[in-house]
């Protein structure tokens, strides 16, 4: 089981306290002109993972790059765990592993050398029980003796968390963790982040699979042109934003929906075949009862019906349609 070592000047950060990470005000613009992040304001939680999604040029990575000390700011104030990463740079750094969206790592060395290595760039002692620990968590022991040029793809990623793992942080950044990495070694990944998770590690995960944030996440935050648009619970996101639809699987197809139905604003699928009616589970009524009346009076009959929850990429695909449309 993946455990948790605190640092030994760690400032208090428990759930019932202040966050683990405070983002207050935080802008950047690059010497381009390009204004990548705009005022952003965020809480991490401690112990919790935290799901960041938005589209490509979002400012998802920006972000990261500043939290993490790679990328100065142009405004505003980040706080880990009570340092400011400006003034207490090294002991906000500290507390914070990083796993880049790319793979840097040097192909020649093995893997047990490689991890061994980043521990020390931290000034931390040899450990080779903690190393041995760690590489066995993400099933790595096997090749530890192997050099990174020789590993698939997805072991060099889990490599990349295990150096990211190996100063012993509290919070683990995983900047896009399973890009190009299979559908079943994907799984593994997320076994492995749910292990740190339980080990009392925050994790704050950037996905362009957005099936990762809705099987893992806590918190979801959407941010889109430089800007958070939605901060919130997912069981709450899905709630409150979630919509159902009901299909009908009809006898006779259609070729355009009848103006005797207009009001339920239905949707033609399955070449004529279905129809598609969608509803709000915030509101009271669901006004199924009224199209299933409207339907009989209209002569059309169905042979079976069947109900399907919104998912959370369906969510988010709304969510940042209705910001570009409010921007524009």
């Amino acid at each position: 089981m993946l455990e948790r070592t605190t640092p030994s000047s760690s400032a208090p950060s428990s759930a019932g306290s202040r966050p683990v990470i405070s983002v207050a005000d935080l802008s950047k613009t690059y010497a381009s002109g390009f204004q990548a992040l705009k005022a952003v304001n965020l809480d991490i939680r401690d112990g919790e993972i935290f799901a960041l999604l938005g589209p490509n040029g979002a400012g998802k990575t920006t972000l990261i790059g500043i939290i993490c000390g790679i990328v100065t700011a142009t405004s505003g104030r980040v706080t880990v765990s009570g340092h400011d990463i400006v003034a207490d740079y090294r002991a906000a750094r500290a507390r914070i592993g990083l796993v880049p969206q790319e793979l840097h790592t040097d192909s020649f060395e093995t893997v047990w050398k490689t991890v061994s290595f980043s521990r020390g760039l931290w000034g931390k002692g040899a450990d080779p029980a903690l190393i041995e620990r760690v590489l066995k968590d993400l099933s790595l022991w096997d090749r530890k003796d192997d050099r990174i040029m020789t590993l698939s793809g997805g072991m060099k990623r889990r490599v990349m968390i295990a150096k990211a793992l190996a100063h012993e942080p509290n919070i683990l950044f995983l900047d896009e963790p399973t890009a190009g990495v299979d559908v079943e070694l994907r799984k593994d990944m997320w076994e492995v982040v749910r292990a740190l998770r339980a080990a009392g590690t925050t994790i704050i995960l950037t996905t362009h699979y957005i099936e990762e944030a809705e099987e893992m996440a806590d918190r979801v935050g959407v941010i889109n042109k430089g800007e958070i648009i939605l901060v919130e619970d997912k069981v709450e996101l899905m709630r409150k934003l979630g919509k159902k639809q009901l299909t009908l699987q009809l006898h006779e197809a259609l070729a355009a929906v009848p103006e005797a139905l207009a009001a339920h604003h239905l949707a033609i699928a399955a070449d004529g075949c279905e129809l598609v009616y969608s509803y709000d589970t915030r509101r009271g009524r669901t006004g199924i009862t009224d199209l299933l009346d409207d339907l009989r009076r209209a002569g059309i009959r169905f042979k079976d019906l069947q109900t399907t929850q919104s998912s959370l990429e369906d969510i988010f695909v709304d969510l940042v349609r209705q910001d570009r449309g409010a921007a524009a």
